[in-house]
């Protein structure tokens, strides 16, 4: 992880227009850490009632979160609307936002209640803090009671930068896995230093084919409240966030989502990258003139990172054969090619199976000069009886066009044929 601040913070009290006590120099926070951290701002808007609130008015503010951080909602703060035509990545991180958002409508809950009975001290006074409207929208009963009678201005306005820092706290967990152990980089304004990469991450995702390189960017700044350069990846002080499917078998893992794996002995920042930008300008060998195995064995496979150049490295699959021979796969190729690969069940007649556990094709692909291509027929690579990472290496092999990953288990089709061209997404 980012290498954590020490927890001291600043010397100044709760209270006034200081709704948290972040050090100046900033820190880092889990989810929950984070959670927490804005509690005061909901002890100001119970302060700030002219009525003190009750259990009934909680129901209000349950009711008005779970609408800002659901999907589909009048009042969503992510208007995403997935369908049977959205893409894989709006899929995957449509249901990481209504996941997340779940969980943290009910932990804010339960501190809100906490809040009624047990409440946080504010020694420099009220809370008056200025937040400009963020265009989150209110329930009508959220509104009557923050505006009407039992508010006002000052009641309003606190809860407004509240909830607009739980949204930008959703927001910054979508690319991760491991959301709930991921250390975010905090600020004494909160989370407010994402705001602007949010909103190229949000306006890409809501209007085009959200890229991966825009996944990570967004994530490095919330990790580390910098931008980074373009890539699959990226080493941070503490850690490493690259690709779920590094632990997870690529049949079933999420092709655009990260996972933030904790490292101390990781110091320098870098970016990975793969070894060809343009994979449309690699070699190509056809499949049907890969050379026979005679010594088939099993197959097994590690990740090696490159060294750091210029705040870039690049990484391999290092696939070892019986033990002695070894090849490697570029890894930015092979976290491509599982990006493009179509994740179906049993090939159809007309295709062209490859099978891990068949040592001697699987062998042959990753040793061939460049990207192994079927001229446009499908490839159909099964799951078969092998390591995960060698199956991700074999993504890496093909050309990423015409590849359909398939369950182990259901029957395999040798034979091959032309079928029409289908663009890699």
């Amino acid at each position: 992880m980012p290498t954590p601040t020490p927890s001291t913070t600043s010397n100044t009290p709760l209270g006034g227009s200081r709704w948290n006590t972040f050090p100046a120099t900033a820190t880092t926070r889990t989810a929950r850490d984070f959670l927490t951290a804005t509690e005061p701002l909901l002890q100001g808007v119970i302060d700030a009632n002219a009525n003190a609130l009750t259990a009934a008015d909680v129901d209000v503010l349950e009711a008005q979160i779970h609408a800002t951080l659901a999907l589909g909602t009048r009042e969503t703060s992510l208007p995403l609307n997935l369908g049977p035509h959205s893409t894989s990545a709006a899929r995957e991180l449509g249901s990481q936002a209504e996941a997340i958002g779940r969980e943290l409508a009910s932990w804010a809950t339960a501190a809100l209640k906490r809040l009624l009975d047990r409440r946080i001290p504010l020694p420099a006074g009220p809370l008056v803090v200025r937040s400009h409207c963020y265009g989150h929208l209110l329930t009508p009963a959220a509104a009557d009671l923050l505006l009407g009678r039992r508010g006002g201005p000052v009641a309003m306005q606190l809860y407004n930068e509240w909830l607009h820092q739980v949204v930008l706290l959703r927001d910054a967990l979508l690319p991760f896995t491991d959301w709930q152990d991921v250390p975010l980089h905090i600020t004494p304004t909160g989370l407010r230093h994402t705001e602007a990469a949010r909103d190229a991450f949000l306006t890409e995702l809501l209007v085009r084919r959200i890229r991966h390189t825009s996944i990570v960017d967004f994530a490095h700044q919330a990790l580390t409240g910098t931008s980074g350069r373009s890539g699959y990846g990226f080493d941070a002080p503490g850690g490493t966030a690259l690709p779920a499917v590094l632990d997870r078998p690529p049949l079933t893992a999420p092709r655009h989502l990260l996972t933030w794996r904790p490292d101390p002995t990781v110091t320098e920042a870098a970016t990975y990258v793969p070894e060809l930008e343009d994979y449309y300008a690699a070699p190509r060998t056809l499949v049907q003139d890969l050379p026979p195995t005679t010594s088939p064995g099993p197959l097994t496979a590690r990740t090696v990172p490159g060294p750091v150049t210029e705040g870039t490295r690049t990484a391999h699959i290092e696939v070892t054969r019986n033990g002695a021979t070894t090849t490697q796969v570029d890894l930015g190729q092979a976290l491509r090619g599982h990006r493009f690969a179509r994740h179906q069940p049993p090939a159809a007649e007309g295709t062209r199976t490859l099978d891990p556990s068949d040592s001697a094709d699987a062998w042959s692909v990753l040793r061939a000069p460049g990207l192994v291509w079927a001229e446009g027929t499908e490839v159909t690579l099964s799951t078969t009886g092998q390591d995960d990472l060698v199956v991700l290496a074999l993504l890496g092999a093909l050309y990423p066009e015409y590849v359909t990953l398939r369950p182990a288990g259901h029957p395999t089709v040798r034979t091959a044929a032309r079928t029409s061209p289908r663009a890699a997404s």
